[in-house]
């Protein structure tokens, strides 16, 4: 087995009795992004340069006897975490060449830890996309099917995986942007509950909804980037002063007595076949380790999608401001006064979808409509945070799919935006009710596609997601399945 082809934990276990050095294995997956990235264009910015200084480095820590669980490992950050010396794009040619002078606070927390960082993964622009198709910097295609999209907004730290061109990455979620590729991509992917993670250093898209989450190989290595990054930061005013617990302590392979609620409202019609199919076995698998399953009811789920985007594109709206031409990012050179300035910088910077989302928030904002739009759309999510609330005094976690299809052809929703918009159903209302979800494989479709099964939790119920999607992964062989580059 190559070093490029091992999880956190197997890595971490050769490290330590220094059957490898991080340094090999930082060659080994320097040389994997090499050999495949042409056909999949899962990074913006490779940090070879940096990747090997890191290495060295961590290789003096495990001689040191300085070792933690990550340290000596490859890690890659979709291009949205800010990165100290290192470009930062966010996928927009508005941020083409902006290099920040400080690190997000996750990033520092896995550079505290030892990690390894080879480079910056592709992305949807500003986060705001299901299929990683509007990069400035081209199309991420999906390792298992290259015509195929990786899903999005994360889709270079799915795609990443799932080429195994980093042994983990981590992603932005505001409305599926981890759980989505993840399943897309047949990769681990989980959002934390809002709060659990600092967004301290995160380019913000909507601020009330983004969450910084881990996108790998398997359940394992998820509970170990959790912990790495999860926990309070000061710097975060949204950040919640709780303990971290040790997530790997929640792995217990058991799930007997577990309650499992199926919302009826995500069991629909318009369901594809394959991922039907998928769920049902997977809810037979559960009931043969011990699990107990029971129907809820989710009643608000039908407006979800479009409380989403109110919200979210208000969001936008206003944190999108400040890219104007005058203080950092692309400024037009055409411009002959301040305000053709802001217009021309802003129109030459952002791509289309990026225009729309913008356009749209700017109108459920302004005067006249903040009623009717945006601040309707705020009572409708406490209605569907209620939803969850009134279910999980029911049952310990939610069983769902995490797409209605598995991924689709590259090109093949980018001109019916709410089509695109649509892939996000079972995902959009954990966002809005700010707990958290996990991605977990499940099936592969007829064509050979990965299909992911979605658990959600209750606020800051992040163990027990691990835990029912450890026992899932203990009992079942879809997280072994490899792309076949």
């Amino acid at each position: 087995m190559e070093l490029f082809e091992l999880t956190i934990h197997e890595l971490h276990d050769k490290l330590k009795k220094k059957e490898v050095s991080s340094m090999e294995a930082t060659k080994s997956m320097l040389a994997r992004i090499e050999a495949v990235e042409p056909k999949v264009n899962a990074f913006i910015t490779v940090t070879a340069d940096q990747a090997l200084k890191d290495a060295a480095e961590a290789d003096k820590r495990i001689a040191d006897g300085d070792m933690v669980t990550l340290t000596g490992i490859p890690v890659a950050l979709k291009d949205i975490f800010l990165t100290k010396g290192i470009r930062t794009t966010c996928a927009s040619r508005i941020l083409e060449n902006f290099v920040p002078p400080y690190d997000a606070t996750s990033v520092a927390r896995l550079k505290a830890r030892g990690a390894v960082l080879v480079g910056k993964l592709n992305q949807d622009e500003f986060a705001m996309g299901s299929s990683t198709e509007s990069s400035y910097f081209g199309k991420t295609s999906n390792p298992w099917k290259l015509d195929c999209i990786p899903g999005g907004s994360s889709g270079g730290s799915a795609a990443a995986i799932a080429a195994q061109e980093a042994t983990a990455t981590l992603g932005t979620d505001t409305g599926g942007s981890i759980r989505q590729p993840a399943s897309h991509c047949g990769c681990v992917g989980l959002k934390p509950t809002y709060g659990r993670v600092s967004r301290y250093g995160v380019i913000a898209y909507a601020s009330s909804l983004d969450q910084v989450g881990p996108v790998t190989r398997d359940v394992t290595d998820c509970a170990i980037m959790l912990e790495a990054v999860a926990g309070y930061d000061a710097k975060d005013s949204t950040s919640v002063d709780l303990p971290v617990p040790d997530y790997t302590k929640a792995l217990t392979g058991e799930v007997k007595g577990l309650k499992i609620g199926l919302p009826r409202e995500y069991y629909i019609e318009g369901l594809d076949p394959d991922v039907q199919k998928s769920m049902e076995e997977a809810i037979a698998t559960y009931r043969q380790m011990g699990a107990q399953f029971q129907e809820v009811s989710l009643p608000h789920t039908d407006y979800a999608v479009a409380t989403y985007y109110l919200v979210a594109t208000a969001e936008a709206s206003s944190n999108l401001a400040r890219y104007d031409g005058a203080r950092f990012g692309h400024r037009s050179e055409a411009a002959q006064s301040l305000l053709d300035m802001y217009r021309k910088s802003r129109a030459e910077g952002f791509g289309e979808e990026v225009k729309r989302r913008i356009m749209l928030g700017t109108y459920a904002l302004s005067s006249g409509y903040y009623d009717a739009y945006y601040l309707k759309a705020q009572k409708v999510r406490t209605l569907i945070m209620h939803d969850f609330i009134k279910a999980f005094e029911q049952v310990d976690v939610l069983l769902t799919p995490v797409a209605p299809t598995p991924a689709f052809r590259i090109g093949e929703k980018t001109s019916d935006p709410l089509q695109m918009y649509l892939s996000d159903i079972f995902t959009i209302p954990v966002n809005l009710a700010g707990t958290c979800g996990i991605s977990v494989p499940a099936g592969l479709s007829r064509a050979g596609l990965p299909i992911g099964l979605q658990l959600i939790g209750k606020p800051f119920g992040e163990e027990s997601i691990l835990r029912a999607a450890h026992a899932f992964e203990q009992n079942t062989d879809w997280h072994k399945r490899r792309a076949a580059l």
